[in-house]
């Protein structure tokens, strides 16, 4: 699919829409291709959300919504 830098610019979401559906993207500027979007292609790492950062509250024994009520404990937020 051939689009224009306004189009970059106005229609972003149509250009994500293509780029889900593994098609490549020139992007022109004065009728002249000045870049080339390509899909990503992520590691099946990425896709089974197997980060460490995943469940760090598994091994505590406090629940998380008693510790941020804590940490917020004595804040004043009625402005």
């Amino acid at each position: 699919m051939v689009v224009t830098a306004k189009d970059l610019r106005f229609k972003i979401s149509m250009l994500f829409d293509v780029l889900s559906k593994k098609e490549e993207i020139i992007i022109t500027y004065r009728n002249k291709p000045k870049a080339r979007l390509i899909p990503f292609e992520g590691s099946q790492a990425n896709k089974d959300k197997s980060d460490e950062i995943f469940g760090i509250w598994r091994d505590r024994d406090d629940d998380v919504d008693r510790y941020v009520r804590e940490l917020r404990k004595g804040r004043n937020l009625d402005t």
